[in-house]
């Protein structure tokens, strides 16, 4: 894994820098493992905008990723690692001894031919991509793909380079450093898989002109200074002007910028220890 940068033929080739896929071992994705992808253009059922800039981008198939690792205590096969454009980490096709065939998110340091295992046993091996309970976890493990709830398959820390460390053991639960900073309490019955997800140099990737945005299915993004009245809170005004609200707000009115939306009282609240950054 590594950054490639370009030669400089058009001003934004210059900026434009790219992942080399020296990792990748199998170019097409396995038919069996793919679904359609239909796209929204960020709106609901009701064909109303809920999510802005959203829209066009290249088409895409959906891979059929394992995140519940459910096949239990059955060792399997590394046969390719592969490319999702619909996710940030590489992805592994992992091969059973029967010949069925699933997609898991790409560890760190996992190699073609390499075995990995799932299962429910204290005596399975610590080795990065296997996936174990959090109790049968020593404590500073790295982590990823963990659950929230027993049996429900990896929510949090999925994407690429991250992973959750296990900070330490109390009751039934495990205190978790989450790649955000936030320490929380997750059931030692919760699942997780050990390593640090693959891609690492994806966030320092530069995208370089404002068509490779597109290809991704971003749209533009307008400040609202540069609108008018209609439009939004700041627009309007003679050249130049200031916004105008005592504090910056969305289209809608309601204030934003730094401004924390998050319940005041949430379910969740007692299982958080320490807040993220």
């Amino acid at each position: 894994m590594g950054i490639k940068t370009y030669r400089p033929t058009t001003p934004s080739r210059r900026f434009i820098t790219g992942a080399d896929f020296a990792e990748i071992s199998k170019k097409s994705p396995e038919k069996s493992l793919l679904l359609p992808l239909k796209k929204t253009g960020g709106r609901n059922a009701y064909g109303r905008l809920t999510v802005r800039h959203r829209g066009g981008g290249h088409k895409r198939m959906l891979r059929i990723i394992d995140f519940k690792r459910n096949l239990l205590d059955t060792p399997a096969k590394v046969a390719a690692i592969e490319y999702d454009p619909n996710r940030s980490s590489r992805i592994a096709l992992l091969e059973y001894p029967d010949k069925k065939k699933s997609y898991i998110l790409a560890p760190l340091g996992i190699k073609v031919g390499d075995t990995v295992v799932s299962s429910l046993q204290k005596e399975t091996e610590i080795k990065t991509g296997n996936c174990l309970p959090l109790r049968h976890i020593p404590s500073g493990t790295l982590i990823h793909n963990v659950e929230i709830n027993k049996g429900r398959g990896g929510q949090i820390v999925r994407s690429a380079g991250s992973s959750a460390q296990i900070m330490a053991k109390e009751g039934e639960f495990a205190h978790l450093k989450l790649p955000s900073g936030e320490v929380r309490l997750v059931s030692l019955d919760c699942s997780a898989t050990i390593g640090q997800l693959s891609n690492i140099e994806h966030e320092a990737i530069s995208l370089g002109k404002a068509g490779r945005s597109r290809w991704l299915g971003i749209r533009p993004t307008v400040r609202g200074l540069a609108m008018n009245p209609v439009d939004h809170p700041h627009g309007g005004g003679e050249g130049k002007s200031g916004q105008g609200n005592p504090h910056p707000v969305t289209p809608w009115g309601k204030p934003t910028k730094g401004y924390k939306t998050r319940r005041k009282r949430i379910y969740s609240d007692k299982f958080i220890i320490k807040r993220r950054k």
